[in-house]
């Protein structure tokens, strides 16, 4: 079970490389990164497009593995975890939000929400109430039953947030996602991820080239050409 405490260490990557093949060459992406953050902060990783925050991510989310160093997750060492395993320890404890929505488009809202919930099964509530409470709060209860290719760039977004957050995961990391959104709804949208990600207490790390969203962080973690080069 995961530890709310924000008395530990929350999140722990130690010494963090990521280096892919390219045939006869080595692209390191992520070099020796080390990073600690306390449980119920948001953390900022800011950088350009190419700097590697992403791959940092997909690490921190098991999506990826490193070529070296450690990722834990409170007492979990992920690094130390199968593929399998790291997919059941996401599933249940961690949100991911992406850039590009990854909304099903063959099922409709309210079954893209239903999905994690289904997923984690023997979950406790009642999955209906939890879907209507986020649709609700993200201004959605009118689109329960339409399909991802009927909503506009905004609302997608804000599907994808409740999606990330319905199982109520310990962790909750957010890849560029106000990327592909207008200035106003980039707004709405953090808005609303900072209030439902504060008020539930969970860990928020957000991976952008955006500046106005270190406005809403605890701390911003500065990344150029796969190096942490900045805290704050």
């Amino acid at each position: 079970m995961i530890n709310h405490s924000e008395s530990t260490r929350f999140l722990t990557i130690a010494n963090l490389t990521k280096i892919y093949l390219e045939g006869n060459n080595r692209l390191t992406v992520l070099e020796d990164a080390s990073l600690e953050v306390p449980a119920g902060q948001f953390v900022v990783l800011l950088g350009r497009s190419g700097s590697g925050k992403s791959t940092l991510l997909h690490l921190i989310a098991g999506i990826d593995t490193p070529t070296s160093g450690s990722i834990q997750v409170n007492d979990q060492k992920l690094t130390e975890l199968s593929e399998k395993e790291r997919t059941l320890f996401r599933r249940k404890h961690i949100g991911f939000i992406f850039q590009f929505f990854n909304l099903i488009p063959t099922l409709t809202v309210g079954e893209n929400l239903a999905l994690p919930l289904e997923l984690n099964a023997g979950g406790a509530g009642d999955p209906s109430s939890a879907i209507g409470y986020f649709l609700e709060h993200l201004q959605l209860a009118d689109r329960m039953d339409s399909f991802p290719d009927r909503l506009s760039g905004g609302e997608q977004q804000r599907v994808a947030i409740a999606r990330a957050l319905i199982h109520r995961p310990a962790l909750v990391l957010a890849d560029e996602p106000t990327g592909n959104l207008d200035s106003v709804t980039s707004v709405l949208v953090i808005d609303l991820l900072e209030k439902l990600v504060r008020g539930a207490g969970h860990t928020l790390v957000v991976a952008t080239h955006n500046e106005n969203l270190t406005a809403h962080a605890d701390r911003v973690i500065a990344i150029h050409e796969g190096k942490i080069v900045e805290h704050s």
